[in-house]
Parts: structure tokens; C-alpha cells; sequence
């Protein structure tokens, strides 16, 4: 019998291959997204070029509205550098926009508690509440999944939920201004902060010290996953968790270390929120009034960043870019502003269904040597 002839491996062409692939992958989807809302509208009687001139006017035409851009940004980077530790960890955190929230109400708690200090001292307390409070709320899916096996995308839903509805009750009653109960227009929202709870301005702009906060918290996300053993670890249990689990690690553990973590962040988001921007806390009876569903679209930022932190602080500019100039575009060529919601869901759409061809095409790419190990050739392919 004579030998069928093995294929040989190219590893360095293969490697070459998925390293130039990986980061056109995000920006070819987005254009496909932006080719098929230049269809859209088309459909509603508008120009597209005169559309996405105004979007990107209002998003970069001016200081101002660069600032916005940088500002609308911020909660959509600390949500998705969140995002990136959970879904790396293999756990899917949907519940972002309660994070947000609990994270705002425990800092607008200690504003208004400790109006009296200076600060250097009220700050910091209220962004560690902040953050603490949304860890809880993020921890909770993640015991429940590790001791019980609920499904965590359910459990952070409803937690969405009970986070907007704490904060009506509260907004309605026990922390209600003052001065509206007064006049007796029971407006839903707080007092003003005091001054010294303001974050620092970095110009006359509304640019604010929460960006910078932002930026460092993606730095320390990436050293996090890629430079130390609980990183790794996290990594590992989202990757294969039987392997991990026979390998010593303690998967329940990771995995609700994984969701304390990235409901952290976006608990850090709403303090920064509600100190940076608002400065106060005020509801319309849904998440999405005080948080901008940045929540969801922390989401989206950290999928086009392909789970990394430091590919989610460009996104996030992108997608905050994206937001501020609808309301130009809308104003320039009449259409809806929703319509960058649905250039949203396309871009998800077209970076999910690209990460798969992606993959696929890298796969075919490889030939494994006789006794190789497929998985170890996959990663060391460029896919993770």
C-alpha cells in the first residue's frame, strides 16, 4: 500500500493571511451597512451623499460638535469594555442599560448625601459606588448561571427591568427635587448636584475628565485579558470551558468574575454619565432616557472592535459620531433620526455574519500536518 501524499502547511502565509483580514473584517461590514442605508434612503425620497455629508458635518463639522461626539462616545466605551471581558469570558451581558442605571443612582445617591464635600472627595466616592453597584448588578446573572444554569442573556433583561423600574420609584418619590414637588410639576428628577460633584471640564466645550477615564479603563481591560494569568483564564473558560475545567480552572468562578467586571465598567459608565454630563438623575419612565440606550449600543461597538478593548475605543467614536449627526442628517434631507438605529443593526448584522466567513476563510487556509493539532493550528491562524 502506498501512503496518500499529505498536504504541506503554509503557517506564515496563513498567519500573514488573518492578521490583514481581521481588522478589514469590521470595516468592510460597515460599509456594506452604509451601502445598504444608502438604499434605504433612497427608498424614503432622500439623497444619500447629501445624508451622510450632514451625519458627518454634525458629527466633525465643528469643536463642538466634536466634543459631542467624544461625549456620546464615553458610555459606549465603558459599556463595550465591559462587553469585551463578559463575552470573552463566554457569558453574554445584555444588560448593560441596568448597569448604567444602578451605576448612576448609586453615584447620585452620594451627590446628594455628601453635597458638603469638597471634590477631590466627593468624586471619587461617587465613581466607586458607582462602579460597585453596578458590579453587584452584574454579578447576579452571573452566580445565578454559575450555580444554577440560567440563562444569562434572560436573567440580564429582567435586571434591565428592575434597574428602571428602581429608578422611577425613586425618581417619583424619595429623591424627587425639592423644588418640584413645590411647585407641584413632580417632574421625575433629582436636585442639581453640587459644583464640586462636576467632573472636571477638559475645554469650554462639554468635553469632560470621564473621556480620559474611559480611554485608561480600555488600556486596563486589555492588560487585564492579555497580560495576566486571570485574563488568560477568563479567556480560556470562554474558548472551551470542559477544557478549562479539566485543566484546573474554576469555571463558575470565572464566569461570575467575568460579569462583576463588566457590569463594573458599566456601572463606572453611569456614574461618569450623571457627573460628567447630566448632573443630575432624571427618567421618561424608560432606561433609554437617561442612558441614550448606550447599553445596547456599547454592545454594537464592542462587536465592531471584534471584542477588544482597544479596538472598542475607535468604534465607540464611530458609533458616537454616528448617533450625534443624525439629528443633523435628519434635519438636512427629513428622515427619521431612527433610521441610524437600523444602520446599527446592520452593521451587527454585517459584522456577526462577516466574523463567520472570516473564520471560514481562514480555516480553508489551513492544512494541518499528519498528527496536528486543528485547534491549536486555528488559533495560532489568527482566530480566536
Amino acid at each position: 500500500m502506498t501512503n496518500s501524499p499529505t498536504k504541506q502547511v503554509n503557517p506564515k502565509g496563513s498567519e500573514s493571511y488573518g492578521r490583514w483580514l481581521g481588522p478589514l473584517t469590521p470595516v468592510l461590514a460597515a460599509l456594506a451597512a452604509l451601502l445598504i442605508g444608502a438604499l434605504m434612503l433612497l427608498a424614503l425620497g432622500a439623497n444619500p451623499v447629501e445624508a451622510y455629508t450632514a451625519m458627518a458635518s454634525g458629527a466633525f463639522g465643528s469643536v463642538n460638535a466634536f466634543a459631542d461626539t467624544i461625549v456620546k462616545a464615553t458610555p459606549l466605551l465603558f459599556v463595550g469594555a465591559g462587553i469585551c471581558i463578559s463575552f470573552r469570558g463566554g457569558v453574554l451581558n445584555i444588560g448593560g442599560e441596568g448597569q448604567l442605571v444602578v451605576g448612576a443612582l448609586a453615584a447620585t445617591l452620594a451627590a446628594l448625601t455628601f453635597e458638603d464635600w469638597p471634590g477631590w472627595a466627593i468624586i471619587p466616592v461617587c465613581l466607586i459606588l458607582g462602579f460597585v453597584a453596578g458590579g453587584i448588578w452584574g454579578a447576579i446573572p452571573g452566580a445565578l448561571k454559575a450555580s444554577l444554569n440560567v440563562n444569562e442573556i434572560l436573567t440580564t433583561i429582567m435586571m434591565n427591568q428592575i434597574a428602571v423600574q428602581g429608578m422611577n420609584f425613586l425618581l417619583r418619590g424619595p429623591i424627587m427635587d425639592p423644588i418640584q414637588i413645590e411647585k407641584g410639576s413632580f417632574i421625575p428628577q433629582t436636585a442639581r448636584f453640587s459644583l464640586a460633584a462636576d467632573l472636571p471640564r477638559l475645554s469650554p466645550t462639554r468635553l469632560h475628565a470621564g473621556v480620559l477615564l474611559a480611554v485608561v479603563v480600555a488600556i486596563l481591560v486589555w492588560a487585564l485579558l492579555w497580560r495576566t494569568t486571570i485574563g488568560f483564564r477568563i479567556r480560556a473558560v470562554g474558548m472551551n470551558p470542559n477544557a478549562s475545567r479539566r485543566a484546573g480552572i474554576h469555571v463558575g468562578r470565572y464566569a461570575v468574575l467575568a460579569m462583576l467586571l463588566s457590569g463594573a465598567l458599566a456601572g463606572l459608565g453611569g456614574a461618569t454619565q450623571v457627573l460628567g454630563v447630566h448632573h443630575r438623575m432624571f427618567t421618561d419612565g424608560s432606561a433609554a432616557g437617561f442612558t441614550g440606550s448606550a447599553g445596547f449600543n456599547g454592545i454594537v461597538a464592542a462587536l465592531f472592535g471584534q471584542l477588544h478593548p482597544l479596538g472598542t475605543i475607535p468604534a465607540s467614536l464611530l458609533f458616537g459620531a454616528m448617533l450625534v449627526g443624525a439629528n443633523k442628517m435628519q434635519r438636512a434631507v427629513q428622515v427619521p433620526s431612527a433610521l441610524i438605529t437600523a444602520l446599527n443593526g446592520l452593521v451587527v448584522v454585517f459584522v456577526v455574519g462577516s466574523e463567520i466567513w472570516r473564520r471560514r476563510l481562514a480555516r480553508r487556509q489551513e492544512v494541518i500536518e499528519p498528527g496536528g493539532d486543528p485547534n491549536l493550528a486555528t488559533q495560532e491562524s489568527g482566530v480566536t
